[in-house]
Formats: C-alpha cells, sequence, structure tokens
C-alpha cells in the first residue's frame, strides 16, 4: 500500500502533512481499513492547546476504538466537521476527505523525527 510522501507518518498511524504554517492530521488508510466501519470521530474543539503527545480525541469503529495523538504541540485552528455526519470519510478517504484536525504548530520540528512515506510503507511490510 503506498502512502503519499507529502506528509509524516508515526506507529500509532497518525499522518502529519505541513502546509505553510499549519499541519493538517488524520489516520492512515490503513489504520482505517484495520478499524473497519468508522462510526465516530470525536475531535477536540477549535481554540484547544496541544502537546506533543496529548490525546485530542477518539476514533470509533464497529471493532474498536482508537484515541489520536498529536506529534506537534499548538493550537487546533479548524475541525473536518464533515466527519460529525459522515464518520466513514475516514474509511472512503483517509489522506484526503478524511483529514481531522488542523493546528497552529509552536515548532514543526518534532515532525522531522517521524517516518517518511517510504519509512511508513517498510513499516507496514514489517509486519508494524
Amino acid at each position: 500500500m503506498a502512502v503519499p510522501n507529502d506528509r509524516k507518518y508515526t506507529e500509532t498511524h497518525e499522518w502529519f502533512m505541513i502546509d505553510g504554517d499549519t499541519v493538517t492530521m488524520g489516520i492512515t488508510q490503513y489504520a482505517a481499513e484495520e478499524l473497519t466501519d468508522i462510526t465516530y470521530v470525536e475531535l477536540p474543539d477549535p481554540g484547544t492547546s496541544l502537546g506533543v503527545g496529548d490525546a485530542i480525541g477518539e476514533v470509533e469503529s464497529v471493532k474498536a476504538t482508537s484515541e489520536l495523538f498529536s506529534s506537534v504541540a499548538g493550537e487546533v485552528i479548524e475541525i473536518n466537521t464533515a466527519l460529525a455526519d459522515q464518520p466513514e470519510l475516514v474509511n472512503s478517504d483517509a489522506f484526503e476527505e478524511g483529514w481531522m484536525v488542523r493546528i497552529r504548530p509552536e515548532s514543526t520540528a518534532p515532525l522531522a523525527a517521524l517516518m517518511t512515506g517510504k519509512d511508513y510503507d517498510v513499516f507496514l511490510e514489517n509486519g508494524i
């Protein structure tokens, strides 16, 4: 499964994409497929302050509930409100329409330590 190379990835299957002075976050297609049918996405309110490693929400599915973690410190400036009525967007398009939050980071430096798309592909191939 090839993943986009324009973002960074965590071992817990979140992705982070830098776009100017914001970072967009979501979960990977692999995570969405493992969770199966996503039924609910809980996201923080805009204005919420985040620290590196903070739990910032949950994704619920018919199979499991999974917490979301931030790899950057900063402020949530936008959430994907479409997920309230259509959480299945994460299953159908995890890397685009299924994005979850946009963050104004204090620094993007922590993202440098995360996996590239190629690294994440290898991570998945090695059986995580």
